[in-house]
């Protein structure tokens, strides 16, 4: 049994967004802890994953763009603590701010 505290254990400094995996299953499902303070996607650089994620915001604030597959129009969602959002495989995306002052705190879960 592994227990823990999602909100414990961030350091002060992160010089990199910290990408911690909880939980998987014989590499089919993923549960991931990530934390942000003022990370963002590199320029141009857009997630186009094979798997399906579900992603959850518990703390800080996020910005995130989506491109439409069909007409490549970028749709940006402003993500405050308590919002979540599935993400269907191969939908591009990237994460444009995080917060600086509290750390952003993810969890997220990647499938199939």
């Amino acid at each position: 049994m592994k227990a823990a505290n999602l909100f414990e254990s961030i350091p002060s400094a992160l010089p990199e967004e910290l990408v911690e995996v909880l939980a998987e299953s014989a590499g089919h499902t993923r549960i991931v802890r990530l934390v942000s303070r003022g990370h963002a996607s590199p320029e141009g650089f857009w997630y186009d994953q094979q798997e399906h994620e579900w992603v959850a915001l518990l703390s800080g604030s996020a910005v995130m763009s989506f491109e439409d597959p069909g007409s490549g129009e970028v749709r940006l969602v402003h993500l405050r603590p308590g919002d979540w959002i599935e993400i269907p495989a191969r939908t591009r995306h990237r994460v444009e701010s995080t917060s600086t002052e509290e750390p952003a705190v993810w969890l997220a879960v990647h499938w199939g």
